[in-house]
């Protein structure tokens, strides 16, 4: 064992899900016609589900890339900056790039090799550019470019990645290589500095991984209403007044995110305890969209006078639940 699997667990959950209530909340307020426009061919929930799982494969590819990272970090690599000027105001960044002795590694990571043709020209011009730069940086080490996708069921632009590695050797007389899923590790016939039980280990966390990962995204923000509430207390006062004013955002989009409307009256007493002018704008509005048969004991008791029957927003069915719609 090179990494103990709570911490790869913990880590690929946290690089995929931290902030992913607030990342959401912020998409829709920035473009709600990406959700609600009449010119989609899917409903609300079905465009909120779909968003969520767009942005854990991309999350994936990064997440990919921390853990990669760490296992290079164990094995006594010695890990070197990633990002650096270049051409005075280009900033460049390396997914990899370490060291072991006199030898530096320089790793193109990538999930897998699926894109079109010209995007994939200017991921190996990219990919040069960076290598030549490193000459300079690190003019006294040996530098060994490589290009990794991790996932080897797609091979789409192998031929063409691999005629310019070639032609890559040939002119600045350096070693590239291109690799697919496991033949990076030595024993598949790859670089003898990366074990195989990386690779291996790798495999086996990833499906025990897959196994705790739910069929669906959970999009009934009320489930977990204290986490979402944590994490998008502090959003900008923008964010929300975008959402409040957007009728459609309040009929068709909060009736599945907070079913309960457990977290928008968490917003409320929020809001309420904010003296900012902006919070108090904030805090009517959120009022009337909440509706004030539906508010909380808590928030009841603290508003309305005794004489006024308290309601139990508990027992209130006048919005569906986020499995009903």
């Amino acid at each position: 064992m090179i990494l103990d699997y709570s911490y790869f667990q913990k880590s690929l959950n946290n690089k995929l899900f931290e902030e992913s209530y607030s990342d959401l909340i912020k998409k829709i307020a920035e473009n709600p016609d990406r959700f609600i426009g009449i010119f989609r061919p899917t409903k609300p929930k079905t465009k909120l589900i779909q968003n969520i799982t767009q942005s854990h494969e991309i999350r994936f590819g990064d997440a990919l890339e921390y853990i990669f990272e760490r296992y290079f970090e164990a094995e006594k690599f010695t890990l070197l900056t990633k990002r650096f000027k270049y051409d005075k105001d280009k900033e460049l960044s390396i997914d990899q790039l370490f060291s072991k002795g006199n030898t530096i590694y320089m790793i193109e990571q990538k999930v897998r090799d699926d894109h079109d043709s010209t995007k994939k020209v200017g991921q190996f011009g990219n990919f040069e550019v960076k290598y030549y730069a490193l000459t300079n940086i690190y003019p006294s080490k040996e530098i060994i470019p490589i290009m990794w996708f991790i996932d080897d069921s797609l091979v789409k632009n192998k031929k063409y990645y691999q005629e310019q590695m070639n032609r890559m050797g040939v002119d600045y007389q350096c070693t590239p290589y291109l690799f697919y899923g496991e033949q990076m590790f030595d024993g598949y016939g790859g670089i003898k500095d990366f074990r195989k039980e990386i690779w291996q280990e790798t495999i086996e966390y990833l499906e025990k991984w897959k196994e705790t990962l739910p069929d669906m995204p959970e999009i009934n923000f009320d489930l977990h209403a204290e986490d979402v509430f944590d994490e998008i207390k502090n959003l900008a006062p923008k964010i929300y007044r975008n959402l409040f004013e957007n009728k459609d955002i309040i009929d068709q989009i909060f009736p599945i995110l907070f079913p309960q409307k457990k977290v928008l009256n968490m917003l409320l007493k929020y809001f309420n305890n904010n003296y900012k002018p902006i919070y108090y704008t904030l805090s009517k509005r959120l009022e009337e969209i909440i509706g004030e048969n539906q508010l909380t004991k808590d928030y009841i008791n603290n508003k309305k006078t005794a004489t006024e029957p308290a309601v139990n927003f508990e027992t209130s069915t006048q919005l569906p639940c986020a499995a009903e719609l």
